[in-house]
């Protein structure tokens, strides 16, 4: 298509800055962004969509028309809604550049100018991406009548004869394509292995497709993206589109059908994403109330109310089980708890269960770099035929997904999680809650990028604390922390202090260092002095938890 068509359509909401000479251009496809440089993601015809995020000063706007400008795009668009007017500026850059500039008015989206061009190219595509098309809407509607994702993939093995999946980041199937000899479900262990090959690519900065042979078959998997931020923070919530075919013998229209069906479906997505707002609040109303000590029975009211979100249906109130998840980046510039949202809201939800509705029985906040899932367990009787419930264990939630959210968090991110025990009522989630956070410590504290604890691993510590004797408590104490608070009552070194911040930072020396406003060369003569006059090793596990109950106990 070409770019004054989209002046033509009055629904799209835009308006034209300048560069009318160029409106001939043709438009490839369409990219979302609000990167400072996005050239890694663009390969030339785009129309630029942009909220304006990366401005923060007039020379800004030179800048980034250039690199939009070598890449080659068709156009830009920019939105009204953060700014209001586009910059005179940004007009300036692009009449320089002689680049096409469009203002879009606060009340249209970029989901409905992308799924716009999206289908305005692919009709102009030759006959085999037509079908997909031409059924775009039914994509966009959810429920029996409509199919989702699910559509588009059966006519590509209807059309093209090819056999592909929508897979979540851990390897989770949410749609495929069914062929007339072959079913669309694809192994758990295969989607997973599926999914890390595209993590570690996609973490390594290569493009898509990436081409990948598993069990004497080629794979290609697509990005499956709705903008262009930084990967650390979708990689991790992407879905991907796997095709079982070999995309390096593709001709250039043949990728283009595909991208065109990533778009789609990268809209699909985030609708569903929208859908779990309700969810999320009701998380974050639950988790404000019970860390502020709020009466039981207003937390018991909240819960009422989620229960018939989280399970319909369900006649007596479930039990409830808190797990708690810190994704943390070596070098702390980018906040972990929207990423850990994401990850919860995909790894609670059972491997081997096919499409994406599990995870709407599942609610998750976000604060910082910690993400806390509250999970319904519906009540069932036992032997005894008293209430009951089946809940999560550590060690088996994250065993299916390790391997790929190791590879996406390549060698500078961190995931770990801890799980509570069930809980019955309103009164038990606050200690659920803290005894959560508690075994994600001690996950903190065992070595890899993905690591998980459960409750029943603080049996012999946490929970039996209130228990030890005064006097025991009162020697295992002395015999770790005097000598340090002697320590700083002498030199006023503040070593104590720098201990539980190592702690509370799971040994990070740059988190550490940057919370208490020192250098890392001044936080490791802290830790040194620490272990000189204690004899004990903070690298090892044992006793990082000694200091842990003592600092707890004192």
């Amino acid at each position: 298509m070409r770019l004054r068509a989209l002046l033509d359509t009055d629904t799209l909401g835009l308006r034209l800055l300048g560069g009318e000479d160029e409106l001939d251009r043709t438009v490839r496809g369409v990219m979302t962004t609000d990167l400072r440089d996005p050239s890694r993601y663009l390969s030339g015809g785009e129309l630029v969509l942009t909220g304006l995020a990366w401005r923060r000063e007039p020379e800004d706007s030179e800048r980034f028309v250039r690199i939009l400008a070598s890449a080659g795009v068709a156009g830009l668009a920019a939105g009204e809604a953060e700014l209001g007017a586009v910059p005179d500026d940004l007009v300036q850059a692009c009449t320089r550049h002689r680049l096409p500039l469009f203002s879009v008015v606060e009340d249209v989206s970029f989901a409905s100018i992308t799924e716009y061009v999206v289908r305005q190219v692919s009709s102009e595509r030759a006959g085999d991406l037509a079908a997909v098309v031409d059924r775009h809407r039914r994509l966009m509607t959810s429920g029996p009548a409509g199919g989702g994702p699910e559509v588009v993939l059966d006519l590509l093995g209807s059309d093209l004869d090819l056999r592909a999946w929508v897979l979540s980041p851990t390897g989770r199937q949410i749609a495929g394509s069914s062929l007339a000899d072959s079913g669309p479900e694809l192994p758990a262990e295969l989607g997973a292995r599926l999914a890390g090959e595209h993590l570690a690519a996609s973490r390594s900065g290569r493009r898509g497709p990436h081409r990948v042979t598993l069990g004497g078959a080629t794979y290609s998997l697509f990005p499956i993206r709705a903008d262009g931020r930084d990967l650390r923070e979708t990689v991790l919530s992407d879905w991907l589109l796997a095709v079982e075919a070999d995309a390096g013998d593709w001709s250039e229209e043949r990728l283009d059908l595909l991208n065109g069906v990533t778009q789609l479906i990268a809209v699909e997505r985030d609708r569903r994403d929208a859908a779990r707002t309700v969810r999320r609040r009701l998380a974050q109303e639950v988790l404000e109330l019970v860390q502020t000590g709020a009466p039981p029975a207003e937390i018991a009211a909240r819960l009422r109310v989620a229960a018939p979100v989280l399970l319909p249906g369900l006649g007596t109130a479930p039990h409830w089980q808190i797990v708690v998840a810190r994704v943390e980046w070596e070098n702390g510039d980018l906040p972990g708890g929207p990423v850990a949202q994401s990850l919860l809201e995909e790894v609670l939800v059972d491997p081997g269960t096919f499409g994406p509705e599990p995870s709407d029985r599942i609610a998750v906040a976000h604060t910082g770099d910690e993400a806390v899932a509250l999970v319904p367990l519906p009540a069932t009787l036992d032997e005894a035929g008293e209430s009951a419930a089946v809940g999560l264990h550590a060690d088996d939630l994250l065993a299916v997904v390790r391997e790929p959210l190791g590879r996406g968090l390549s060698d500078d991110g961190r995931l770990t999680v801890g799980v509570s025990a069930s809980v019955h009522s309103a009164e038990g989630l606050r200690g659920a809650l803290e005894e959560a956070r508690h075994a994600r410590r001690v996950a903190a504290a065992r070595p890899g990028r993905v690591c998980a604890a459960g409750h029943e691993e603080l049996a012999s510590h946490v929970l039996l604390l209130p228990f030890v004797p005064d006097d025991v408590r009162r020697a295992f104490t002395a015999r770790l922390l005097d000598p340090l608070r002697d320590y700083d009552r002498r030199h006023r070194a503040e070593l104590i202090p720098t201990l539980e911040a190592f702690l509370d930072c799971d040994g990070s020396w740059t988190r550490c260092a940057t919370r208490l406003h020192l250098h890392v060369n001044t936080l490791r003569y802290r830790v040194g002095r620490i272990e000189q006059l204690t004899g004990r090793d903070l690298s090892r596990l044992e006793d990082k938890l000694d200091f842990f109950l003592a600092l707890r106990m004192s």
